[in-house]
């Protein structure tokens, strides 16, 4: 292992002799669905498991996906620009495509993009319950792109006495949101209505140092409708209709050669998302089964008009479709104890997913036209088993298994396998898994075209990966909380092969290279007092390509971030949070806009700080600042983060 969490060690070292005054772990565990298909404590996962709960998402003033991912431990998120902008997320030193994003169970990737990655830059956050991210190769749960791990969405269900909740928001720069959700239930129904809208007047994203910087503002806009209704006609069945509706418009600098700070370059995101489906309890609790029919309809158009001043010469007006269908049927089966085993689960089901894109880009780069079509579908069927429970008390050990026929290529077969050692007499258990993953390739890897020479290769294999973790967790208790620090300390490894690349003459894709990944992440909670609590994370992370020895892009070798939650009144709680992105390999542009290769990007820090205060059961005010020291911390070189901004707001509930 190259290095080491040395914060998390001392940290842990400190706190061991305030050990012996406590008698057991007691604190209420945090609960995953993903990690294993069953509800599971993350304690007893033998995964990287990190549940951010709605309350959380409003205590630290997060309003995009970007920002709620930004302080996970072993986790890496590039936006290219401000909200709406392309946004990428690295786990583990894998690649963006790497990632599984999981929409209420539904994979929601986008068949249309050239990676078949996911743009976390377009979410809003205003119909989200509950974010789950697990980390480490999936596939043996969830099928292709979960090499790095799996980001699962969890939208708003609604229960209990009828409610209606608003939020209304307003700051600097010339920003404003507004937010109601209707939900409860009535009878055998149950119901949660959305709607969201934010504007935001926007930064110039363009990096200052740049000569060509030219103050252009680049504004955002979103518009989001989302319905989750539900029937029970008997106790333990439920059948439920999922809708979300979300539009984006942006704008954003092109980078070009040399970077022009474009004041006409914009993107129109249009997502329409629909899930349909039962779900059941039988035999007394015992089996749970889940059968869903799913559509995803992903629109995006880039319009770039010329502009007199662009060196480049740059006009576009690219439109990507991606469409998805997705079925499954899920299956949990709690089995009796027996003997030594007890809390055991079995898990199995089918899925069917077909995908379809129609790309066309047509720009003109310099009076030189570029042309390039992908009009092309690919379908697969899956099937996968798994099963976990707990030996002798102590020993909670999981496995999984699944098989993918996909049309392109044939099968993958793929599982993962781990298990946690309690060790409760000395507050610590011991965590390892292994699992194999697989990203097979995208629709523009296989059948795209260009007027320039390029044509997919129809022949691709796809990635295939293996990889392991290992280390152990401390729940230690003192000063009267049983949970007074939970530190976790995880070394990973993995390997990722058949790559693939676009071949040295541009011409097609292909199967070449391996990537070597490995790191350790550490995370400290800490549970101080009643009224302070912190998060408190470090991932160090070697990613290279295994042949040449160089650092993979946009994998910064340092990360940390540090969230502490204080609340030192009654219904007011303050929540600062800083974050610190190490140097990282990235293709480099000078002051004066003209690139200059890969080379060593600067490491930046930002500074949050979000307040609330609760004037009564139903009523509270809020406020934001983000990047409040006003970084030019560039996450893509030539394009650094927003700008120091205010948001100022009220969340009423009437019931």
């Amino acid at each position: 292992m190259e290095r080491i969490g040395t914060l998390g060690i001392v940290l842990a070292a400190g706190l061991w002799p305030a050990a012996a005054v406590a008698q057991d772990y007691a604190a209420a565990p945090v609960m995953t669905v993903t990690a294993t298909r069953v509800v599971t404590p993350t304690r007893d996962v033998a995964a990287g498991v990190t549940v951010i709960t709605r309350k959380e998402i409003e205590q630290r003033g997060y309003t995009t996906l970007v920002q709620a991912l930004a302080a996970v431990p072993g986790v890496h998120i590039v936006q290219s620009g401000g909200p709406g902008a392309q946004a990428s997320l690295f786990i583990r030193g894998t690649d963006s495509e790497d990632v599984l994003v999981l929409l209420d169970g539904v994979p929601v990737n986008d068949p249309s993009d050239a990676n078949g990655a996911f743009n976390f830059g377009d979410y809003t956050l205003n119909d989200v319950e509950r974010i789950e991210v697990v980390r480490g190769p999936m596939s043996g749960l969830y099928g292709s792109n979960a090499i790095g791990g799996v980001v699962n969405i969890i939208t708003l269900k609604g229960s209990g006495a009828p409610k209606a909740s608003i939020t209304l928001a307003g700051g600097f720069p010339a920003q404003a949101q507004g937010q109601a959700v209707i939900s409860g239930s009535t009878g055998k129904f149950d119901y949660s209505f959305g709607g969201a809208i934010d504007e935001e007047r926007g930064f110039d994203y363009t990096a200052r140092r740049l000569s060509v910087y030219a103050g252009n503002l680049d504004p955002f806009r979103s518009r989001l409708a989302a319905v989750n209704l539900g029937y029970t006609p008997v106790a333990g069945t439920r059948v439920y209709l999922v809708l979300r509706y979300q539009s984006v418009d942006d704008a954003f600098p092109d980078l070009g050669f040399p970077v022009f700070d474009d004041p006409n370059s914009y993107d129109y995101n249009t997502n329409l998302f629909g899930k349909f489906g039962v779900t059941s309890t039988l035999l007394n609790g015992r089996w749970t089964t889940d059968l869903f029919v799913a559509r995803l309809q992903n629109t995006l158009r880039y319009s770039n008009l010329l502009d007199a001043e662009d060196p480049n010469g740059v006009q576009a007006n690219d439109v990507y479709h991606g469409y998805r269908s997705d079925a499954q049927w899920n299956n949990t089966v709690k089995l009796p104890d027996a003997g030594p085993s007890a809390q055991s689960s079995v898990v199995a089901g089918v899925e069917y997913i077909n995908d379809t894109a129609h790309e066309n880009v047509d720009e003109n780069d310099g009076g030189f036209p570029f042309t390039e079509t992908v009009q092309a579908s690919q379908h697969s069927l899956a099937g996968h088993v798994g099963g976990q429970t707990t030996l002798l008390g102590r020993l909670t050990v999981a496995a999984a298994l699944r098989d993918d026929s996909v049309s392109s290529f044939g099968n993958a077969l793929t599982g993962r396998v781990g298990g946690v050692f309690a060790l409760p007499e000395i507050f610590t258990r011991l965590k390892a898994s292994y699992g194999t993953g697989f990203l097979a390739p995208s629709l523009f890897d296989l059948y795209g075209v260009s007027n320039d020479g390029y044509v997919g290769n129809p022949n691709l294999k796809p990635e295939y990966s293996s990889g392991f973790d290992i280390g152990p967790e401390f729940i230690v208790p003192a000063l009267g909380e049983d949970d007074f620090a939970d530190l976790t300390l995880t070394y990973f490894r993995s390997t990722v092969r058949d790559l693939i690349t676009t071949t040295p003459d541009f011409s097609s894709e292909e199967n070449v290279g391996r990537a070597d990944i490995n790191g350790v992440e550490s995370e400290l909670l800490l549970h101080a007092a009643s009224w302070v609590s912190a998060d408190i994370n470090y991932t160090y992370t070697r990613a290279v390509d295994a042949g040449s020895g160089d650092q993979l892009l946009r994998r910064p070798q340092d990360q940390a971030s540090a969230t502490f939650t204080i609340t030192p009144a009654p219904g007011f709680s303050l929540v600062p949070q800083v974050a610190y992105v190490g140097r990282f390999l990235d293709y480099l542009y000078a002051d004066d806009g003209y690139a200059i290769g890969d080379a060593s990007a600067d490491p930046g820090t930002i500074v949050n700080l979000s307040g609330t205060y609760r004037l009564n059961d139903r009523l509270s005010v809020f406020a934001t600042g983000q990047n409040i020291l006003n970084s030019n911390f560039e996450p893509v070189n030539g394009l650094q983060i927003p700008g120091a901004s205010l948001l100022v707001g009220v969340r009423a509930t009437v019931q």
